[in-house]
């Protein structure tokens, strides 16, 4: 069975370790809020000017004013802090954001990065990916390994208008775990979904890829 969205924001948190300061994308990377392991200190950070983000709040505790990079509701903790957007944005150019979990339509087996317009859609911007993806240590992608009609989302090379060259660093989809290399060669399988064949997934995937499944 293909993993459930909460399925791949818990295995995006199994990437993360004490001391890291991570950006939660829009869409299933905000799920990764409440997957962190218990005992584990890091500060999740938000371009919207928010070190500190804790997890959704409970119903009937959400302040309207506490929100993510995806428009929903979350919680502050004790030592989180507020500042404006561009010294947010200061802190991501400057490399301090060990880790950005972002969401994606299209991955290619480079490890370019497609997630921030359809052209002839509207969109409301272009938000912070491109300065995560150029000014993070790490970048993790989080997406659904088909589009609704079938069509693959990574793929040889990216046909939508890129985020970032050669950015993304790991790849998790309900069906798999890639890792990609920086050099540009093929992306390696390392994990498959519970009873996913690699066969199936060769079948619904665009990309090309090795095989290094770990025990």
């Amino acid at each position: 069975m293909p993993w459930s969205r909460e399925q791949m924001a818990q295995r995006a948190a199994r990437e993360l370790r004490d001391g890291f300061y991570v950006n939660l994308g829009v869409g299933i990377p905000t799920l990764v809020a409440n997957c962190i392991p218990p005992g584990m200190k890091l500060t999740l950070h938000g371009e919207n000017g928010m070190l500190g983000i804790g997890p959704f709040p409970y119903a009937g505790e959400a302040d309207p004013d506490l929100i993510n990079a995806g428009k929903q509701t979350i919680t502050e903790l004790p030592l989180t802090s507020y500042f404006s957007s561009a010294d947010s944005f200061g802190m991501i150019r400057g490399g301090h954001i060990d880790v950005s979990i972002l969401g994606a339509m299209q991955v290619a087996q480079n490890g370019d990065l497609a997630n921030w317009m359809v052209p002839g859609k509207m969109i409301k911007g272009m938000g912070g990916a491109m300065d995560l993806v150029a000014g993070v240590q790490k970048v993790i992608v989080v997406m659904e390994h088909c589009e609704k009609s079938g069509a693959a989302k990574f793929k040889h090379a990216c046909d939508l208008p890129l985020t970032g060259r050669d950015v993304v660093d790991l790849l998790i989809t309900d069906l798999a775990v890639f890792e990609i290399e920086s050099t540009g060669s093929s992306a390696r399988l390392i994990e498959l979904a519970p009873g996913i064949t690699v066969d199936e997934l060769r079948a619904r995937t665009e990309a090309s890829f090795d095989v290094a499944i770990r025990s």
